[in-house]
Parts: C-alpha cells; sequence; structure tokens
C-alpha cells in the first residue's frame, strides 16, 4: 500500500478522545504528592520515568504472546500517524517478552480486507472517546481478527517544532494504553512527551519518536519474563 493511500485510510477512522485516563492516575508533577508516588511508581517506571503512568490490578502477571499496534486515533497531528505505528511496531520488536508483532502493513492489509474487522475497530474507537473506558466485545473481535492477544492503542498528543522557554524544540508525545485482547480489560496506559532543542538544524521528530517509544515501551508490561 502506498503511503497516499494509506494516509487516506487513516483519516477514515473516527476522532480519538481528548480524554483516556478516567481511572485513577499516579502522577509525577505535584511536589506535595512526589515521595509517596515515586514509591508507587518504581515498580512501573521509577521516579523521573513517564509523566503519567497507570497499571491494572493483572498487569505484573500479564504475559502476551502476540501484540499488534493499531492505527493511532485521529488528532491534529495526522501527518504522524503512519510514523508512530511504524517506530512503535518496531520498539515492540526488540522486546524479547513478546513473541509477535503483527506488521503495520499487515494490520492494514487486515482492516482493509475484513468490513468485520473493520467496523470492530471504529466501534471501538468510538466507545473508547465516548466513555474513556476499553469497549470489551470489539477488543475481542480486534483480538480475532489480528490473531493477537494483545493490542496497543495509540494518540499522538503533539508532533510539532516549537518554542520552548526561549528555546527552539522538536517535540513528540504520546499516549499509550495496552489492552488485553481476550478480555477487553486495560493492562496498562502511559503519556509521556520527548523534546530536542536545535539551533539552526532542525532535528528529525521520526527520530524523537523512536527515542520516545523505546522509553515507553521498556516501561509496559510484560517487564520480564517469570
Amino acid at each position: 500500500m502506498t503511503s497516499e493511500k494509506r494516509a487516506r485510510w487513516y483519516r477514515a477512522l473516527p476522532l480519538g478522545p481528548s480524554e483516556w485516563y478516567t481511572e485513577p492516575m499516579f502522577m509525577l508533577q505535584s511536589p506535595r504528592r512526589a515521595p509517596v508516588l515515586c514509591m508507587l511508581l518504581l515498580i512501573v517506571a521509577g521516579c523521573g520515568g513517564l509523566q503519567e503512568v497507570w497499571e491494572g490490578p493483572g498487569a505484573r502477571m500479564f504475559r502476551p504472546q502476540a501484540i499488534a499496534v493499531l492505527p493511532p486515533m485521529a488528532s491534529q497531528y495526522d501527518n504522524a500517524r503512519e510514523d508512530i505505528q511504524e517506530v512503535l511496531s518496531a520498539a515492540l520488536n526488540k522486546t524479547a517478552n513478546i513473541e509477535r508483532v503483527v506488521s503495520p502493513e499487515n494490520v492494514t492489509d487486515i482492516f482493509q480486507s475484513s468490513k468485520e474487522a473493520f467496523d470492530a475497530l471504529v466501534f471501538y474507537f468510538s466507545r473508547l472517546e465516548m466513555t474513556g473506558q476499553s469497549d470489551k466485545d470489539s477488543a475481542v473481535k480486534l483480538g480475532k481478527a489480528l490473531n493477537v492477544d494483545s493490542f496497543l492503542v495509540v494518540r499522538v498528543n503533539s508532533w510539532e517544532y516549537m518554542r520552548k522557554e526561549g528555546d527552539n524544540v522538536g517535540r513528540v508525545g504520546l499516549s499509550l494504553r495496552l489492552v488485553d485482547a481476550t478480555t477487553g480489560t486495560t493492562v496498562w496506559k502511559a503519556r509521556h512527551e520527548r523534546s530536542s532543542s536545535y539551533m539552526f538544524y532542525r532535528p528529525n521528530l521520526k527520530d524523537i519518536a523512536k527515542e520516545l517509544a523505546s522509553e515507553m515501551i521498556k516501561a509496559m508490561p510484560p517487564q520480564a519474563k517469570p
């Protein structure tokens, strides 16, 4: 599939929610809560790790064998969706704790060739937008269509060049949600961003995204085999 056709297909997907985090989040930004939260987050991301992390009660025992990165949900950064899906899949491939990662090309082909799979994707995104929750039935349908027991839901929060504290920076931000495709349960989710300052030559945003994806995937369950 050409990049142009793939971009048109991405645009056909519904808009994603502006806020996914309906469950309580452990946030590192609050000075008053920092000491307690650092203790809570040592196992998940560590102090100074990801900006926001939520881990479900079954995350420590979650051992998926196969995973797919869903097409990133629509946002104002639609031009980044193909690159983000690619770099996240590559980061997952480097994680030995998950045996099989479905390629972005195969994910797109499945949704293009199966109306049932595409309808499940659209319904899942729509329910996530309306409720902030993972819909069990459509999640299970997605897992079966993709032949995986987990999938990653992605939203691009930033993909831009900007001024920050007097400096020129390139910035990439993501929200990730790991879903158990056999039950539809959200196992883990996080939000984080990376930026790179520059004077004359703009950094490649895809390179920043690769570093961000690697950092976030390393914090995602399963972090170690039993």
